[in-house]
């Protein structure tokens, strides 16, 4: 049995990720995402989707983005 680096669960059905350089076990993608998903830069909510990127910064939105000084970011075209 592996330890979940996230809440220390001992679990015979562990999974490891890999991110970068950084490998990890976990117990469940819930402590997954919890250790491994970057926050956004403006509201700290873990992202899980795409986000948005600008100027090396990460966003789970363009508005947070726009609130960040990032005015030309949108979350879908026109079209």
């Amino acid at each position: 049995m592996a330890t979940c680096e996230t809440c220390g669960n001992e679990y015979d059905k562990t999974f490891t990720v890999t991110r970068d350089d950084r490998t990890a076990v976990f117990d469940s993608f819930e402590c997954a995402a919890q250790a491994m998903a970057p926050q956004c830069g403006h509201c700290g909510c873990r992202i899980l989707g795409h986000g948005v990127e600008a100027q090396g910064q990460i966003f789970c939105c363009a508005h947070c983005a726009r609130e960040s000084g990032h005015p030309d970011l949108a979350d879908r075209s026109a079209g």
